[in-house]
């Protein structure tokens, strides 16, 4: 059931891949709860996925951008707010990747060409995209940008390798640039701490299958699963937290103030 928190809210999703992906679901929900949207994720993800499907359920259209390259960025921005007949309200980044885990490289063991690219794609795109809605003045006032976060970016979690690295640029982004958007524009920026969750890239990392079923036994809650994250994006985006920027909100059952469970101690 829609509660029509998103009724004539106009937005941007990127990375949405496949039906397992958060990025999907949040899609879905927007859809469900009355706002409109363009998709958008690279061109090379696009082959991969099944993103045509989510854009004919919801009605969408996709415009392909690299969110590593400002002239697509640029272009992107500019083609949304034409397609949608006005400015953004909200803004959902959901991209992530690093070479040296797909090669199968230790954070001992980094290629730096490796990591450069996993950083540009996982990390600095988010201020690209924060920066090219900033300069177009693209996004309408108490409009709402996430970005999806791990808490690899404050505890150590060594199969996490790199990644660990990017995320935490990333959420730094989040309040500085959530800083002079929220000052200048009443922008609101924010990360979501997810619980990990079986999408396609997080079943990607080395030893995922028992993290999941560990972080699962460790949460009072259990863990967040991509829809629960789907719907926590919609108040973020919704006129409900008008008030809240530059956190990094922890989305993940309680596993974050947890030290250990009965469950854990049990099992060892």
């Amino acid at each position: 059931m829609g509660y029509n928190l998103l009724k004539g809210k106009r937005g941007i999703i990127f990375g949405a891949l496949d039906a397992n992906s958060i990025a999907w679901k949040t899609a879905q929900t927007v859809h469900a709860e009355g706002g409109t949207f363009v998709l958008t994720n690279a061109p090379i993800a696009m082959r991969m996925g099944q993103i045509d499907e989510l854009a004919k359920e919801t009605g969408s259209q996709i415009i392909p951008a690299d969110a590593t390259s400002v002239e697509d960025l640029d272009n992107l921005v500019a083609k949304a707010v034409e397609i949608l007949g006005g400015k953004i309200d909200f803004v959902l980044h959901s991209i992530g990747m690093s070479v040296n885990v797909r090669k199968g490289r230790a954070y001992t063991d980094e290629k730096y060409d490796f990591t450069a690219k996993g950083w540009d794609v996982s990390a600095l795109s988010f201020h690209k995209v924060l920066q090219s809605l900033y300069k177009a003045d693209a996004m309408n006032e108490w409009g709402s940008v996430v970005a999806l976060t791990y808490m690899a970016a404050q505890r150590t979690f060594p199969d996490y390798n790199d990644m660990a690295d990017n995320k935490a640029y990333l959420e730094s982004v989040a309040r500085s640039f959530g800083y002079f958007f929220g000052k200048e524009k009443k922008v609101r920026v924010n990360t979501i701490s997810q619980s990990p969750t079986a999408t396609t890239a997080g079943q990607g990392v080395k030893g995922f299958d028992g993290f999941i079923s560990y972080a699962e036994k460790m949460s009072p809650l259990g863990n967040a699963t991509a829809q629960d994250c789907a719907d926590y994006t919609i108040t973020l985006f919704s006129d409900l937290t008008r008030k809240v920027t530059m956190q990094n909100l922890f989305h993940d059952g309680g596993f974050s103030n947890t030290g250990v469970s009965q469950e854990v101690i049990e099992k060892f």
